[in-house]
């Protein structure tokens, strides 16, 4: 009879923590990022975690490392006229961001909108990137030149069971003398809890 309380008690205990699994919402992405002032284009990794707040409503952070960018450069030198050299600018780019996603439907596959507020650092750094290079850029964001940004995007995700693929796109602008508007697009899996 005691197994049987012990076996009730589990249960109902257990359901509403089942029930409470997809509330939660965790991910890796790819991020293309343009910065317009240079046209240059950076590519990176990130991650982000999600709660849901209401019915529609998650609330979503995330931070992301978009590694250094290579330019080619083209020159014309009497011994070797069809020449070009790739230099490295040893320029990184930290993003972190937070703000709501409004989720529409209840499918698999859903669109969703956000808005999300939080900074990004521009950093050059000569060492070659690595996971000791993103490190030190998240311990020493304060004394490194910070800059605030707003990011609307939107998006579609969809799932088969927990896990899904999610594809956004937006305009980060950052303020550094005015607001400066930069595209960006994400694409990568998430898994939901």
């Amino acid at each position: 009879m005691k197994r049987v309380a012990l076996l009730i008690f589990l249960a109902g205990w257990l359901v509403p923590v089942a029930s409470a699994q997809e509330h939660f919402q965790v991910g890796a992405y790819a991020d293309y990022f343009r910065i317009s002032q240079t046209n240059t284009n950076m590519a990176g990794l990130g991650g982000r975690a999600a709660i849901k707040a209401f019915s529609n409503v998650m609330l979503e952070g995330e931070m992301s490392y978009d590694f250094e960018q290579a330019f080619s450069e083209g020159f014309r030198s009497p011994s070797n006229p069809s020449s070009v050299t790739f230099v490295p600018s040893n320029l990184r780019v930290l993003h972190g961001l937070f703000g709501p996603k409004i989720v529409a439907g209840h499918g698999a596959i859903r669109p969703f909108l956000m808005v999300k507020g939080g900074f990004i650092n521009f950093r050059l750094d000569p060492r070659n990137p690595s996971f000791a290079t993103f490190t030190s850029s998240v311990n020493n964001l304060r004394a490194n030149n910070v800059s605030g940004t707003l990011y609307p995007g939107a998006g579609l995700e969809g799932h088969i069971g927990p896990v899904g693929l999610r594809l956004e796109a937006g305009d980060e602008i950052y303020f550094a003398g005015g607001a400066r508007h930069n595209p960006r697009v994400a694409f990568g899996p998430f898994i939901r809890f």
